[in-house]
């Protein structure tokens, strides 16, 4: 049996990327998936899972909107009879935009998907959990939550709010048998991060991505994949409210400030 064998679960940002690798893994671990993203390619996402012989159903929503988060929490509780897990993976970037030049709609957006988005699952997925006293949550941060120099300023707030977010969360579902953690990614090479990997290529310093790791190099999807998967899972039982960084030991040193690849 698989380490998620029947539970019910739900994956945000499921359309490409971390969430997409995290749809065919948890799917090929038992898990009865609802995958969300606000774009179409979450159908695609939905193909590659039934394809596999996985259990899914794709909904296109935004993650930000608090309409939306009620509607695919509702969907998993009434398809699969329970909710068991959900990982709040959607985000965007924001980009490097100069200080100066930020707009207060531009913060506004970003803190909309990556902030609150987090915040709406953990508020409309935590009463079921806590009725039948057990669940995962996991959210996904930034090793830009955890120090500077990884990111543009929103989106580094934005990831510092989700860390917060994540352990305050833990103390306040105390005693229900709900647990809630959140990965931190480093540089991995999705979508989001394509134009670092397209700049690098034609820059001729390509060899370089990935350098400043003790590792040697980028991460990719199914990496962060398998440490929600654990995360998720009975395996990590005793595991609440920590930020976990998956980065290739880059945080262990952070040596990356100033050295743009």
């Amino acid at each position: 049996m698989g380490r998620l064998e029947g539970k019910s679960v739900i994956i945000t940002g499921a359309g490409s990327g971390i969430g997409r690798a995290a749809s065919l893994l948890f799917a090929k671990e038992g898990a009865r998936l609802i995958a969300v993203d606000r774009s179409e390619s979450v159908q695609e996402t939905e193909k590659l899972v039934s394809d596999a012989g996985g259990t899914i159903e794709a909904m296109r929503l935004d993650a930000g909107s608090e309409n939306d988060v009620k509607a695919y929490i509702g969907k998993a509780v009434s398809k699969y009879g329970r909710l068991d897990a959900i990982w709040a993976n959607a985000g965007v970037s924001g980009g490097l935009v100069p200080l100066a030049d930020q707009t207060v709609e531009h913060w506004m957006e970003i803190l909309r998907i990556n902030l609150i988005g987090p915040f709406l699952a953990i508020k409309y997925a935590t009463p079921h959990m806590i009725a039948q006293k057990s669940g995962s949550i996991v959210c996904t941060a930034s090793v830009a939550g955890l120090k500077s120099g990884a990111s543009g300023h929103p989106y580094g707030a934005s990831k510092a709010g989700v860390i917060s977010l994540v352990q305050t969360t833990a103390y306040s579902l105390s005693g229900t048998g709900v647990r809630i953690n959140a990965v931190c990614p480093g540089l991995i090479e999705t979508g989001m991060t394509k134009p670092i990997f397209d700049n690098a290529k034609s820059r001729g310093t390509d060899h370089k991505i990935g350098q400043l790791n003790p590792l040697k190099r980028a991460g990719q999807p199914h990496e962060l994949a398998a440490m929600g998967l654990f995360l998720a899972s009975d395996e990590a039982s005793y595991v609440n409210g920590q930020a976990i960084p998956v980065d290739g030991g880059l945080t262990a040193s952070m040596p990356y400030a100033g050295k743009p690849i």
